[in-house]
């Protein structure tokens, strides 16, 4: 089914983008409608970024044609297309953490009169921006940097409307925000699409496009795969135009067999978080932890790991029982994959070869045929999909990023993985190879610890999984005696009050 309606807010036709000899968007077909939330779904690396920096003015086609409204519509800049009224949100907010809500919503459009900034004016029009999009708690004298992640992306969306938005683009919107934020977002948006925008939605978790959007359409390698209706179409349908293939036993489990304990931690609290934390993890066994975004299950890695101070409490880990550095834990045999994959796992002006053996280099005269004879063995073992070793780690795919930063622990042979959100923000394709991967290597023996918010993943690949409330982790219990609304119960902190 076609998603192109007959009087659509904007119109793509023919839309052809390379970067080299690399075709990013190949005669790319795409529409949307007016009072329409439409899903634009593909792998990392399938063109949905570039077909949006395209609608808004970020990138040049080569080739096709836009309009909107009916009128044509080319953008020079995204300044154009902002007035012009198209709007883009991306995964990384791009908000002026130093300034107020309003010099942010009004950045380049403040209200002066006779060259002085009217600031009760402008105070005003975005409180009543905030008011319409029922956020009329976010003061509009508050610093960005003091705001949630969820208060700001709501800033953002009351920044296109000070420009009469008519067609938003909301890039992940959700992959930071906690169930409650994704609700209260999901209002907005029906807000929104109330008032006649035309909405692209792009996200990798599929069950919220089928709670949100009307429409979807389906990019693979460069080019449309397919589109239709949200509510009539199976999520396996879907998936297999993404991938073009089917995706069977999306979460495997092999029979594991929990070995020694590796890991043992009792009574641990850091500086700020955690505020307590005892667990026992043993070789070959998966063994998740779930809580609410802020419960302290990042900071609990961090400590273990050695990059955040230990207030109180004992580690053993493989037999080792004195507080550690980073650098010693990685000897021990422990390896830490960071939530925030741009900023701390990995090096993003380096190559990829140079990120994969960065913590393990080969002895003697370090080559770079050296290292690229290392890299192609793991590009062939996690299939990373790659011009080459030599290629920049920033070029990549976020789920081609993500299996170099594992790829770089299984180099360094760790005994102990800490794996911290390690398939948010990318494709579904990757994220299947990623939880054959945790399955191979905990029937391998090694020990996993999980940080995951996506329940569905703990479900699905863990052996126990344990929960944080407010800094304290709760007991490890059995998969098989969890359940998604358990699990939300205790991270909401009912079970603790029961």
């Amino acid at each position: 089914m076609s998603s192109v309606s007959k009087h659509p807010r904007f119109a793509m036709r023919g839309i052809r983008k390379t970067f080299g000899a690399t075709i990013a968007l190949d005669n790319v077909d795409f529409a949307v409608s007016a009072s329409e939330v439409h899903a634009l779904i593909g792998e990392n690396g399938a063109g949905k970024s570039t077909l949006m920096k395209v609608l808004s003015g970020a990138l040049q086609p080569d080739a096709g044609e836009m309009t909107i409204d009916g009128s044509p519509f080319a953008p020079a800049n995204p300044l154009q297309a902002r007035q012009q009224g198209v709007t883009m949100i991306y995964q990384e907010l791009s908000l002026a953490p130093h300034l107020t809500v309003a010099e942010n919503v009004l950045l380049g459009m403040e209200i002066t009169r006779r060259g002085l900034l009217q600031k009760s004016d402008m105070h005003a029009l975005v409180q009543n921006a905030l008011i319409e999009l029922d956020h009329a708690d976010i003061d509009p004298h508050a610093r960005v940097s003091s705001l949630t992640i969820a208060e700001r992306q709501i800033v953002e969306i009351a920044r296109a409307l000070s420009v009469q938005c008519r067609v938003l683009v909301l890039d992940e919107p959700t992959s930071s925000l906690t169930r409650a934020d994704v609700n209260r977002l999901f209002r907005v948006i029906q807000r929104l699409k109330a008032r006649n925008l035309a909405i692209v939605y792009i996200s990798h978790f599929l069950e919220e496009i089928k709670e949100i959007a009307d429409q979807f359409t389906v990019l693979r390698d460069g080019k449309s795969a397919g589109s239709g209706l949200v509510a009539p179409t199976p999520i396996p349908d879907i998936v297999h135009l993404m991938v073009g293939r089917q995706i069977d036993d999306l979460f495997p489990r092999s029979n594991r067999t929990p070995g020694e304990p590796l890991l043992d931690l009792t009574d641990l609290a850091g500086a700020h978080l955690p505020h307590s934390a005892s667990l026992v993890l043993h070789r070959g066994e998966v063994l998740g932890i779930g809580g609410l975004i802020g419960a302290g299950r990042t900071e609990l890695l961090r400590a273990l790991f050695g990059l955040d101070p230990i207030r109180k409490g004992n580690i053993t880990f493989a037999h080792n029982t004195a507080r550690a550095t980073p650098a010693q834990r990685l000897a021990q045999g422990m390896g830490l994959l960071s939530e925030d994959r741009k900023d701390e796992g990995l090096a993003q002006s380096m190559s990829l070869a140079d990120n994969l053996t960065l913590s393990r280099l080969p002895r003697g005269i370090i080559f770079p045929e050296k290292l690229h004879a290392i890299a192609h063995q793991w590009i062939s073992r996690l299939n990373i999909r790659t011009s080459g070793p030599a290629q920049s780690i920033a070029d990549l795919s976020g789920g081609n990023q993500q299996r170099v930063a594992l790829a770089r622990l299984l180099h360094h042979d760790v005994d102990c993985l800490l794996l911290d959100e390690p398939t948010r923000g990318i494709d579904i394709a990757s994220k299947a190879d990623i939880y054959h991967l945790i399955d191979q290597l905990a029937t391998q023996g090694k020990a996993i610890l999980l940080v995951s918010s996506y329940l569905p993943e703990l479900l699905g690949i863990c052996d126990r999984i344990a929960v944080m409330y407010r800094g304290r982790l709760g007991p490890a219990h059995p998969v098989d005696k969890c359940s998604e609304h358990s699990l939300m119960l205790e991270a909401t902190g009912q079970e603790v009050a029961e």
